[in-house]
Parts: C-alpha cells; structure tokens; sequence
C-alpha cells in the first residue's frame, strides 16, 4: 500500500525503509522540525513558520495533535548529579464553560548542569524522575524558603543530601527588614560568613515586625543556612538560579501571549518545552 508525505506517494517498501508509518502524512525529520518550532511558539506561528522554511503546509491543528501526542523520552542525565534546586511557575488554565481562566503551579527541577523535567499536579512524578538519575554520593539540594519545595527534597532518595537555603533568597529577605544599609551590609556579611548568631545580634531588641519576620526565618533554615563564602570556595552550589532561569525559558512558551490551556494538556506541554530546553528533540 502506498503512503503520501506531502504530496508525493511512496511505496510500502519505501516507507519501511524510511521509517515511515503507515497513512501518516508528515515524515518523521519534518515532525522534529515541527516539534522544535512549536515548542517555542505558538501552534498558528508554528503553521506559518514551516510553510516559510519548508515549503509544506502543516496545519496549526496537525501540529496541535502531534505535540500532544507525542511520547517524549524521560530526562535524563549523561553524568553524576551533584546538585539540583527545585522551584515552582505558573500555567494559565481553562475554566469551566463561562468561567474565568485560573493560574495554577507545576513544579519544576534542574539538574544542574545537565537536565530539566517540569510536573503539573503530579509531584510524585517529580521526585521519581530525579531518584532515577544517577546521583553523586553527596547531593546539594537547594531552595528558597517554601515549605513546598523542602518537603519536595526531603522525598529525594538520598541519606546523605544537603540541603542549602538560597543564598540570593535569603539576602532578598535581609533587605526587607527596615535598618540602615550599614545594618544590612553587617548582617550579609556575617551570614556569608556562617556567623549566624552574630547576624541575628544585630536585630535583637528589634519590635519591628520585619526584623521579627527575619529572627523567625533564620530560626526555620537555620540548618540549610552554611558558611556561604566556604562553600563557594570549595565549589558547592549555594543558589538555585538553575532553576528559575528554567521556569522562566518554560514560561516563554506556556505563558504565551494569549495563552490558555486545557488542565490535561498541561503535562504534554510540559515535556514539550522541557524536551526542547534538553535539546532531546533531534
């Protein structure tokens, strides 16, 4: 039986040796050329766009329906992971029928160095994903302050895993306490420094509510809040920047202009971009 990519008809015998499946109309290389655009952009700029670099017209709903049904491969790292931070973004979500749109969270991880893996409501399948990779003996866990992401980490299968609160995170906090700059540069440094208890000294007394807040949250992390500047001596990972670059490139394409997603297509589009990030899409 004879199939048709584009407009040309090819044998059976040719469409095996292709690899071609039988009554598709889009040869595999122009699906990863479609896959690759419309992980960027929109479906109808990802229509526009192949017809302009190719020449063939794949239609915004052909290309809606390949990236949603496509199986993409689990991330996956090529070496150890020594460090990985995990932060959470949002995805604008359809409603019912007459009812508003809603932003809703996913969680993402970076694998710092190698890979990234994004879940919608599916945090269980976050935390599999990273013990199915090949971990350092020691692994650096690193977050900002939500109780969230920790509880995340602690599901890590690791014993030996070390947990490092944010070190740009921590310094945002110290800033929003009402004290002169001289105050602040003090605090920061003792805390860069590991000297907690000296940091804290400088807000003892203090009936401010913002110096209170901080007391409260140096009392939370004290266990993930290091000698900063040792550890970026020695070359361990004090920030999760990783990650929030991720969540921002990820937001590039779900948080499009215009753009609303129905809740179960949410994960495929998830691996879609994560995929595109990995460079997995080839």
């Amino acid at each position: 039986m004879d199939s048709i990519i584009g407009k040309v008809k090819i044998t059976e015998k040719q469409a095996k040796k292709l690899g071609l499946e039988k009554n598709k109309k889009v040869s595999p290389y122009l699906e990863k050329c479609c896959l690759n655009i419309v992980a960027c952009e929109s479906f109808e700029r990802g229509e526009q766009t192949i017809k302009m670099m190719t020449g063939m017209s794949v239609s915004k709903s052909s290309q809606h329906r390949l990236a949603l049904g496509y199986e993409f491969e689990e991330a996956q790292s090529k070496g150890k992971i020594e460090s990985l931070s995990i932060n959470g973004g949002t995805v604008r979500v359809r409603n019912n029928v007459g009812e508003e749109s809603i932003w809703k969270n996913y969680k993402a991880v970076s694998l710092h160095g190698q890979v990234c893996a994004a879940f919608f409501q599916a945090q269980e399948e976050l935390i599999t994903c990273i013990n199915n990779q090949p971990l350092a003996r020691v692994v650096t866990c690193l977050g900002d302050g939500h109780d969230g992401i920790w509880n995340l980490i602690k599901k890590i299968d690791k014993e030996e895993r070390r947990e490092v609160l944010d070190w740009y995170h921590l310094v945002e906090n110290i800033h929003k306490v009402k004290v002169s700059k001289k105050v602040k540069r003090q605090i920061e440094t003792y805390l860069w420094q590991g000297e907690q208890d000296s940091a804290i000294k400088e807000l003892n007394g203090s009936k401010q509510k913002e110096a209170i807040n901080f007391i409260n949250y140096r009392k939370k992390h004290e266990s993930r809040m290091p000698d900063y500047g040792l550890y970026q001596d020695l070359g361990i990972c004090i920030g999760s920047g990783s990650v929030e670059s991720k969540i921002k490139q990820i937001g590039k394409r779900i948080q499009i202009a215009g753009g609303c997603w129905k809740s179960e297509n949410v994960p495929q589009i998830l691996r879609l971009r994560c995929a595109y990030l990995n460079e997995a899409i080839t």
